[in-house]
């Protein structure tokens, strides 16, 4: 990382190399999003999420947080029992997991939020899912953080295409 903006260089590029779009729950229809996936060609990965519709906490002006990890299987059908359990290929206790992700800070339902991770790679995350939880991570609570819910889930594809800006996003569609 000798150039100034390494990190920003990765986030300007057009397409990510991977991208996981975001849905809500049947509680939760409005949640939509885009995580995106930058490959770092020393190692590691640029996480880049950005999420609207989010539940508000218990006072609407108080910011709220949610858990956000990666699931071991990409499977968001139904209410996204089929993610499975937290990605741990090392078999450590929580929060260690390669899964364990800051958890989200919504202020009025948005997040915009960028992780760099230098365990992480493209290889190890495609088809697995991205799943925000109700609740905030507690980092101490085995073997899940007491994080609830799966309120949203998107599994992890590899990208094919020009990405919209914001292809999740039904309020943005524009009639023709």
């Amino acid at each position: 990382m000798e150039t100034p903006n390494y990190f920003l260089s990765f986030l300007s590029k057009t397409e990510p190399d991977a991208v996981a779009v975001i849905k809500g729950n049947t509680m939760y229809p409005d949640i939509n999003g885009i995580v995106k996936f930058y490959a770092l060609p020393e190692s590691g990965i640029l996480i880049a999420a950005e999420i609207s519709d989010l539940p508000d906490g218990r006072d609407e002006d108080t910011p709220t947080f949610f858990a956000f990890h990666i699931h071991e299987k990409g499977d968001c059908s139904g209410n996204f029992a089929g993610t499975g359990v937290h990605f741990n290929p090392d078999n450590v206790p929580h929060p260690e997991h390669a899964g364990d992700l800051p958890s989200l800070l919504s202020n009025d339902g948005y997040v915009w939020m960028v992780i760099y991770d230098s365990f992480l790679t493209l290889s190890m995350i495609l088809n697995r899912s991205v799943v925000i939880h109700r609740n905030p991570d507690d980092f101490t609570t085995q073997p899940s953080g007491n994080a609830g819910e799966k309120i949203a889930c998107g599994v992890i594809t590899k990208s094919t295409g020009s990405l919209p800006a914001r292809p999740y996003d039904d309020d943005n569609e524009r009639e023709d």
